[in-house]
């Protein structure tokens, strides 16, 4: 990359994550910036009270599929935790005997052609970074489509006899047989305003409609910060856990306790940076935080220090990382841990009507 693209580069990525923190002030810091932006979410939710009306009217068409549709989702823009529950659905369903296939749009990628079918080698600058994990770490097969009725459509084709549709709440061209939304609970619906006054994708109400509602939370004893639906029946808490570092360079695997107290770079392009860098400090690392815009294409430069620290990356910025990571470079998976619901009734019950409805066309 030469001297003026990369400069140019570091300058779109510095505007991106200003404008990230400077929307984020507003939405969950308790600024009152968001009366001038009020109007535009009024235009919002008119337009998408319109667009569901026309939804439930057929005027505009949605498309059922043959087989159980699941959607994983949220009400608020920016990272929640929809992927690792996704990758957990998955996992899920396929222990109980499912042959799942997830779809998305591939955000933060540049796909524009027909459905692709992701592998762990796909780029993540055409099919985006979430697909790629997912592809990774699921072992279901992972389609990507703006349009993710032809998606599904290619899923089905292929033998998938449930789909997991990724962020797809808001998508209701695609029919769903159910619906989770997911919730960070250290922030939870931010100032209660749709976009763009607030993070809000549709109203709160919205979640009275899903059939439930998974809250991440960083530590067992955190509740939810929205309401009282952390009482709620529906409502289930889980954490993101890891406590082994996989080097990019040549795959070594190292106990994140092994570096309690070392100074480390700590560095992500998620849409809520400061969790991470937290869960690094809870372990006992003295962490130097560099956080870039969400999606931001991770190059190099963004790697290099004049140190000799270990640079830590989320796994979801792992998969852009391949062919520029030397031995310095770590990725932290993680795994989904249910704090609540240990027996998992409801995941139990969501299978058996899934399997219900796939006995009914069976007949």
């Amino acid at each position: 990359m030469s001297n003026e693209n990369n400069k140019e580069r570091i300058t779109a990525n510095t505007f991106a994550l200003k404008l990230q923190e400077f929307t984020h002030r507003i939405w969950y810091g308790g600024s009152r910036g968001y009366i001038a932006l009020l109007p535009f979410s009024w235009l919002f939710a008119g337009l998408s009270a319109l667009r569901r009306f026309l939804y439930r009217r057929n005027i505009l068409r949605s498309y059922r599929m043959p087989v159980p549709v699941i959607v994983v989702g949220n009400i608020t823009a920016g990272g929640s935790g929809k992927t690792p529950v996704t990758l957990w659905l998955a996992r899920w369903m396929q222990q109980a005997g499912k042959n799942p296939a997830i779809v998305s749009r591939g955000y933060g990628g540049n796909h524009t052609g027909i459905t692709e079918r992701v592998s762990a080698d796909s780029d993540p600058r055409v099919v985006g970074d979430e697909p790629v994990l997912l592809a990774k770490r699921s072992g279901a097969p992972v389609y990507v489509d703006k349009n993710r009725v032809l998606a599904a459509q290619a899923a089905v084709a292929d033998g998938a006899n449930i789909i997991i549709s990724d962020d797809g709440l808001q998508h209701y061209r695609l029919q769903r047989d159910a619906e989770i939304a997911v919730v960070d609970a250290s922030r939870g619906l931010g100032n209660g305003h749709l976009l763009p006054a607030g993070p809000l994708r549709e109203s709160e109400a919205r979640l009275n409609t899903v059939d439930r509602i998974l809250v991440q939370c960083e530590t067992e004893d955190e509740s939810a910060r929205y309401g009282n639906r952390a009482n709620d029946r529906r409502t289930t808490r889980f954490m993101l856990a890891g406590d082994t570092l996989e080097n990019l360079a040549d795959g070594a695997r190292l106990p994140i306790a092994e570096l309690s107290g070392d100074s480390v770079h700590a560095v992500a392009a998620i849409g809520h940076p400061e969790r991470f860098f937290r869960y690094l400090e809870r372990h006992g690392l003295k962490v130097e935080p560099h956080p870039l815009a969400d999606h931001a294409r991770i190059t190099r430069e963004d790697l290099e220090f004049d140190d000799d620290f270990k640079v830590i990356v989320t796994e979801k910025d792992a998969v852009k990382c391949r062919g520029i990571a030397d031995k310095r470079i770590w990725s932290l998976p993680v795994d989904l841990v249910m704090v609540d619901d240990e027996h998992m009734v409801w995941a139990q019950a969501l299978n058996t009507r899934l399997t219900d409805r796939e006995a009914a066309k069976a007949i």
